[in-house]
């Protein structure tokens, strides 16, 4: 057994989609199926309002509405990671409050996007969020999307400054990077990047912060438990039976756009999001429905039919 900080995160946890109606509005009563789907399926911990949800065009108040409609869901049935970050430190604060009193198990928090701070603003803005609230926090970062990497060094400063920061989302796409936070500290590494998953596990990884869990969350459950397990070479053709669909769902648009567009396609999602994500064009959708034929996925929405 582990005894890594933030160990009872490992395995899959799921960024779900923010369900939304064609008119914007989110849609509450698909948000709670997907979660039950999550929980039916075995999913350790949900992860609402994260990229995937679509947080930078939600407002406060929809921030709080999907965090609470998912906490109360949940019940205690699955662990919820509560999207809190931003750029701004005090509203960073006052979000993960606002989660912690919800009764959010944990907070995932994005590396401050924009305006670029230096490792030393990194290490101040992530101490101060500790300082402010009690429940874990897990460091996201995703150096594509804010512009700017947070140095494994400073990492282990937060580790070492704060025991509730527990956990780190690595979307670098670097094992370096990954190998040296496990070297240099005793914090449970998610993966943030599907189609890494197995290769951050061989590091020293514990799991997944998965997109196509949200589609085929056993799969992404069985490649992990198999790793875990010891069975390598069933990891490994889990793996490559993933592969194409994660590529899919991150290379053909930004995501969440082939998320939805492949939830729709399945029947489980309307697919509408909000400016500025634009649905794929005709050729991208034929490559994904082909991609979603060959792994064996059905379509269940006749408005969705591609020749």
């Amino acid at each position: 057994m582990s005894t890594r900080r933030g160990s009872d995160f490992a395995g899959l946890s799921v960024a779900i989609v923010t369900p939304m109606l064609d008119n914007g509005e989110i849609d509450v009563e698909r948000l709670r199926s997907q979660i039950e789907f999550q929980i039916e399926s075995g999913t350790n911990c949900i992860v609402p309002v994260g990229t995937t949800g679509e947080s930078p065009t939600l407002s406060h108040p929809e921030h709080e509405k999907v965090i609470a409609e998912t906490i109360q869901v949940v019940a205690g049935r699955a662990k919820v990671m509560a999207g809190t970050g931003s750029n701004s430190t005090d509203e960073a604060i006052s979000l993960t409050k606002w989660a912690a009193n919800e009764g959010a198990d944990a907070a995932l928090h994005v590396a401050p996007y924009y305006n670029k701070p230096t490792q030393e603003g990194f290490f101040q803005h992530y101490r101060a969020i500790a300082e402010a609230v009690e429940i874990p926090l897990c460091v996201y970062n995703i150096p594509g999307r804010t512009g700017k990497n947070i140095e494994p060094e400073t990492i282990a400063r937060m580790a070492d400054a704060c025991k509730n920061i527990t956990t780190v989302k690595e979307a670098t796409g670097s094992l370096d990077q990954a190998s040296q936070i496990l070297s240099l500290t005793d914090l449970t590494v998610l993966s943030g990047d599907d189609s890494l998953t197995l290769p951050l596990l061989s590091v020293g990884g514990e799991g997944v912060v998965s997109v196509v869990g949200n589609i085929v969350p056993q799969d992404m459950i069985e490649l992990v438990s198999a790793f875990q397990n010891g069975d390598i070479a069933r990891a490994q053709e889990m793996h490559h039976k993933l592969f194409p669909l994660c590529r899919d769902l991150l290379s053909l648009a930004t995501n969440p756009i082939p998320l939805k567009a492949a939830m729709a396609w399945l029947g489980r999602d309307s697919g509408a999001m909000r400016l500025p994500m634009t649905p794929l064009n005709d050729d991208q959708m034929v490559s994904l429905v082909d991609t979603l034929r060959a792994y064996g996925l059905k379509q269940l929405s006749a408005e969705m039919e591609i020749a």
